[in-house]
């Protein structure tokens, strides 16, 4: 199974990297871990091949996470997509996509689509199977608006990816991420605490009890960016491809 890195910029995109987009692929999946506003370009400068794309799994509702759907759908009309296509987040999402198709594209939401097209809730701490993925979502901390805010410990062809998705600590990263064959973290700030966001150092300390195989950060700020060369740690780049 393979992880690439199609955005890890945080909001601002800082570094002038793209917003958080993650695409997974093996020989049976292949599907997206959030959709930034910025992921379309980000998906075709890669040349990945949207139509493949079966699911979009949505960890909230701030634009540099979620804000890139309708123009994905946008595109997945005007190409004339006919495979169906799972959109799967928080409570509310359903609702969310509404809106924020109106906002960018009015009367989209309301055009019928080529495909099936199918929204999805995910309710924390309950899983659920979509073809050969098994998501199953923790509630983490990323403030009030925007929310509810999850975190995806993701099974698939025998490997467990996890992506914290934006949080500050909560003890719910632990089980999300135990063992996991790869740990996708947040990793806002290096050691500065900023409230609703992960810094490195905070995330260290708790390593020892999540035990992940391979641990990759993500969502810097300039601050992290800085001091990337100096890191124990890898961090994400866009475009990084990791076979897990």
């Amino acid at each position: 199974m393979q992880v690439q890195f199609v955005g890890c910029g945080d909001a601002f995109g800082s570094g002038g990297r793209y917003n958080t987009c993650f695409h997974v692929t093996g020989e049976r999946v292949n599907f997206l871990i959030d959709c930034g506003a910025s992921s379309l370009p980000a998906l075709k400068r890669l040349k990945i091949v949207r139509d493949d794309i079966e699911l979009v799994l949505i960890t909230h509702f701030h634009g540099d996470h979620f804000a890139g759907l309708p123009f994905l759908l946008l595109d997945a009309q005007f190409s004339r997509r006919t495979r169906p296509l799972v959109i799967a987040g928080p409570e509310g999402i359903d609702l969310r996509l509404t809106q924020v198709m109106e906002a960018l594209f009015e009367n989209s939401s309301r055009t019928k689509q080529r495909f099936d097209l199918s929204v999805v809730t995910l309710r924390p701490e309950e899983t659920r199977m979509f073809g050969g993925v098994k998501v199953m979502p923790f509630p983490v901390v990323h403030g009030e608006s925007g929310g509810p805010f999850l975190a995806y410990r993701v099974e698939a062809e025998g490997r467990v990816v996890t992506y914290t998705g934006d949080t500050e600590w909560t003890e719910m990263l632990i089980p999300a991420a135990r063992e996991a064959d790869l740990f996708i973290a947040e990793a806002y700030t290096y050691d500065k605490i900023v409230k609703n966001h992960l810094s490195l150092k905070t995330l260290e300390m708790h390593l020892p009890e999540i035990k992940p195989k391979r641990l990759i950060l993500t969502h810097m700020s300039d601050d992290m960016l800085g001091r990337v060369n100096e890191l124990a740690h890898t961090a994400a780049t866009d475009g990084m491809s990791v076979e897990v």
